[in-house]
């Protein structure tokens, strides 16, 4: 917000002497990219492991006999039917069922929870679940914590190097693995990898283990930008906001069907006058043609020049070897090939609905 101070990471000395470029991000001074360039960051992690620090999250722990029903009035979700240590993609959606954020939410025991929301978010996410938890037994406790993804294919052997189990712990599960430690098999790369909150203390000691391995590398804000979109991954105050919605966005497969029809989560009345109306516009990869990056923020227009939709993220591929992007085009539009052009300060550049993800994701599942 306006006037706010900015935000500084607990480790930002570490990556002031990793030779860090800084930016703001979200209300927070980040490392954008280090030394090696986002070219090689990017790479690297494809390849090998990225560390990031993403400590601008924010951990919520939510305890208590009604912190299922607090989960179930907050978002499109079953939290009785979520399995112990399971992780799931959800959101949290306003009463015209616009994403307010999308956040992962982790089941630690019969009554405990832990939600990760976006930096931008994290107060207002807060201060929405505190409204909704009125007359619930359950204590909504933001965490104190360092928040690590280690993120690559060498990933796994890395932590278990540095002293880390995760053995048994597939995609998209988390654990508590010591007192006030929270591990989960999930990131937003496209590749195995896991997030990790802890003490600052424990992230300093857990870093140096890390960065003694010649695999791991300091990944900056830029390349997880490119990594995200490669692998189809929405940001949140770009490619989905509060006037977007599930249904255009393509995510109602977090959405379990038995709660479209009767759930009772905030926005549940507008979402279902989504699905019975259906999407008008939807979000689709884009393809650019040549080598030129086409940014979020260009109008994309048909072969007769009639307004057909934006683009919300985009950016180099690095892996994929050419310009990627995401946006919305008018539904009737939205078929794989279809040829639009984006309007880059007054040119018109080729742009093709292209299938997402741009590189295919390599989840550790089984």
């Amino acid at each position: 917000m306006a006037g706010e101070e900015t935000k500084h990471l607990p480790l930002e000395d570490l990556h002031q002497k990793a030779g860090a470029r800084f930016g703001a991000f979200a209300g927070w001074s980040m490392p954008l990219t280090y030394p090696a360039g986002v070219m090689k960051e990017h790479q690297h992690t494809r390849e090998h492991v990225g560390v990031f620090d993403i400590s601008h999250m924010k951990l919520i722990e939510l305890s208590g006999g009604g912190a299922g029903a607090l989960l179930d009035r907050a978002c499109p979700l079953d939290a009785a039917a979520l399995p112990l240590l399971q992780s799931k993609y959800s959101f949290l959606l306003n009463d015209a069922a616009g994403i307010l954020d999308d956040v992962i939410v982790t089941r630690l025991g019969d009554d405990r929870f832990m939600l990760v929301a976006n930096a931008g978010n994290a107060a207002e996410d807060e201060a929405h679940l505190r409204r909704l938890a009125e007359g619930l037994d359950v204590t909504v406790n933001p965490l104190d914590r360092v928040f690590l993804a280690i993120q690559g294919p060498e990933a796994e052997a890395a932590l278990n190097k540095a002293g880390i189990a995760t053995e048994g712990l597939s995609f998209m599960h988390g654990t508590e693995p010591r007192a006030d430690w929270f591990l989960t098999r999930s990131g937003y790369t496209g590749e195995d990898g896991f997030e990790i909150g802890l003490p600052e203390k424990d992230a300093r000691e857990l870093l140096e283990k890390l960065f003694a391995d010649e695999r791991v590398m300091w990944v900056g804000l830029a390349a997880r930008d490119s990594l995200r979109l490669e692998a189809g991954l929405c940001l949140h105050g770009n490619d989905i906001t509060p006037d977007t919605n599930p249904v255009d966005a393509g995510l109602m497969w977090a959405v379990p069907k038995s709660l479209r029809a009767e759930g009772r989560f905030a926005g549940a009345d507008a979402l279902r006058a989504l699905i019975a109306r259906g999407a008008v516009e939807k979000r689709v990869g884009l393809k650019p043609e040549g080598r030129q990056p086409v940014r979020a923020g260009a109008a994309l227009f048909d072969a007769d020049g009639n307004e057909a939709g934006r683009i919300t993220s985009g950016g180099f591929g690095p892996s994929a070897g050419h310009p990627v992007a995401m946006g919305y085009v008018p539904a009737a539009l939205a078929a794989n090939g279809t040829r639009l052009y984006a309007d880059v300060r007054g040119t018109k550049v080729p742009v093709d609905v292209h299938a997402l993800p741009f590189t295919p994701h390599r989840y550790r599942k089984g």
